[in-house]
């Protein structure tokens, strides 16, 4: 074997020696690198937070979770900002713009107007924005059908209400919340017609749980033994007076079943972290397109907790009667109403 030879065989076994599988599959899984800047950084994806924040255990804390998994999953770099009060809404969203962080997600209905104003200042940055719509070419709307799944918590409730009375509690009188209190009102109704449902009543904050606890306590003492309540952090409240009076509370947002074991009847999940990681997914893949994406029962946008404190209480029966509604619903053989004239007239028809 002369000099060359030699330096070619060396040569093969340099390359040999690299890495990589084996012919027989043994050699180590390298994971597929996520999205890169262009120096090569993993891609930036925004996130600014309503008032309540992280630790809500609710809507804030649901759309954590999509971004911790495109983390995980999808290789991304997270850069979170929370909002103290509805002026930082704005200066938050531009912060973030600013520094060319090219998708943005908006936390919530109340940074609309926020929205409105940075989106035309940054047209290369995109913007989700949860529960709202703004007309701009760089905006996707994230939008749920609450109605949806607010009618099985409703459903449910008229099956297990012992004294024929519930009640709601909103965040605030807005109509997005009047989609989850027509929601529950219709279904409590289609399972139970005589069921009563008190005055619906608002806490006027995100995160007041002393006033949404005294607003609780007044309607357990009234005779209501179900509340649903739909005001993020101050939820917790409600499940506090919940297990004062030895009563149910429904939760609403996120699986909150855990917060008080077997006083919290179900959960009514949003999936806003399902919506979070789909558009960083949209966007890594450059699927990302403006205008309203909904979420729906149908594709498992809304639905309600796996109940695994409070199963063995609704029994066989009555989930076996959840799944047959569920699935009419998902079908289309039962349309939901949304608003208070839809109600009205869902309820002329019956509740049917």
């Amino acid at each position: 074997m002369n000099w060359k030879q030699l330096i070619a065989l060396a040569l093969v076994v340099v390359v040999a020696g690299c890495g990589g599988p084996s012919e027989s599959g043994k050699g180590s899984a390298t994971p597929e690198p996520g999205p890169k800047t262009e120096g090569g950084a993993p891609l930036q994806i925004g996130m600014v937070f309503d008032q309540g924040g992280l630790g809500d255990k609710s809507f804030n804390d649901s759309a954590n979770r999509g971004l911790e998994r495109a983390k995980a999953e999808l290789g991304i770099d997270a850069k979170t900002v929370q909002s103290r009060q509805v002026s930082d809404y704005e200066k938050n969203l531009e912060s973030l713009a600013a520094n060319k962080v090219p998708l943005v997600f908006a936390i919530g209905i109340s940074m609309k107007e926020a929205v409105e104003k940075v989106a035309p200042k940054f047209p290369d940055t995109k913007f989700a924005l949860v529960d709202e719509m703004v007309d701009s070419p760089n905006v996707r709307g994230l939008k749920f059908k609450e109605e949806e799944g607010s009618f099985l918590a409703g459903y449910l409730a008229g099956l297990m209400t012992k004294t024929g009375k519930i009640g709601f509690i909103g965040g605030k009188d807005i109509d997005l919340i009047k989609k989850f209190e027509v929601g529950f009102h219709a279904g409590a109704k289609t399972a139970n017609a005589k069921v009563e449902m008190a005055p619906v009543k608002f806490v006027g904050d995100w995160n007041d749980p002393a006033t949404a606890k005294q607003i609780a306590k007044t309607l357990y003492g009234q005779g209501v033994d179900i509340i649903y309540h739909a005001s993020g952090g101050s939820g917790k409240g409600v499940f506090e007076a919940a297990k004062e009076a030895n009563a149910y509370a429904i939760g609403v947002d996120s699986d909150q079943d855990d917060i008080v074991p077997g006083q919290i009847l179900t959960s009514m999940i949003k999936r806003v972290d399902e919506a979070v990681f789909a558009t960083v997914k949209d966007f890594k893949d450059g699927k990302f397109e403006a205008g309203s994406k909904v979420y729906d029962l149908a594709s498992n946008g809304v639905g309600l907790s796996e109940m695994k404190h409070t199963k063995d209480k609704v029994g066989a029966e009555n989930l076996a009667k959840i799944d047959e509604v569920k699935g009419k619903i998902a079908s289309g053989e039962i349309k939901v109403p949304a608003t208070a004239e839809e109600l009205a007239a869902f309820m002329a028809k019956g509740a049917k």
